[in-house]
């Protein structure tokens, strides 16, 4: 994939994860960084319980996936 999908995806995944978790994002950049560590992150986190797939579409779910998480975390250290 080139860099500029990685960081469409990234924006994109970063953003759907900001509306799930009430958010409504963080910006462009930040939400670019997000989608990209939850990238890194949701694929991390399927390697570990088996699940490899392909596609643009799974990788958007994967990114979506760790951001999520990623923000959770965020959040649990942001509240104290």
């Amino acid at each position: 994939m080139s860099i500029v999908l990685y960081l469409l995806l990234g924006a994109v995944a970063g953003w759907l994860a900001g509306v799930l978790m009430k958010g409504g994002g963080f910006g462009l950049l930040w939400n670019i960084i997000i989608g990209i560590v939850g990238g890194f992150l949701g694929g991390w986190l399927m390697s570990l319980v088996g699940i490899q797939k392909g596609g643009l579409l799974w990788e958007l779910i994967v990114a979506v996936i760790g951001a999520v998480v990623l923000l959770f975390v965020i959040s649990l250290f942001k509240k104290k």
